[in-house]
């Protein structure tokens, strides 16, 4: 499988506390293909078969990493980049310095 890196990862919550980095097609496949079986539906079968195509050459990889983070919103993991890692997000802490 090729390893396709996304411009940029997608979060997911893995768990209760676990947060998983989404970064490449072959993350997204693994990431789907351990869904349970009975969480699977149409907005699921969309994120992977837009991983497919992205894999396949026929879509741009930048769909198939919408496609699978529009199904993490849609199953209510995504989580915000700026929440789970702030000093990304630019912000001053106590020191004064930004990232």
């Amino acid at each position: 499988m090729n390893d396709r890196t996304f411009d940029r990862p997608v979060l997911v919550k893995n768990g209760q506390v676990m947060i998983e980095e989404i970064g490449c097609l072959a993350d997204a496949f693994e990431f789907l293909e351990e869904w349970p079986r009975n969480r699977r539906g149409p907005i699921y079968d969309t994120a992977f078969r837009a991983c497919q195509r992205a894999h396949d050459g026929h879509i741009p990889l930048s769909v198939a990493r919408d496609a699978f983070a529009g199904f993490a919103k849609s199953a209510k993991i995504l989580e915000d980049v700026s929440a789970a890692m702030p000093w990304m997000a630019g912000k001053t802490g106590r020191g004064g310095a930004t990232a």
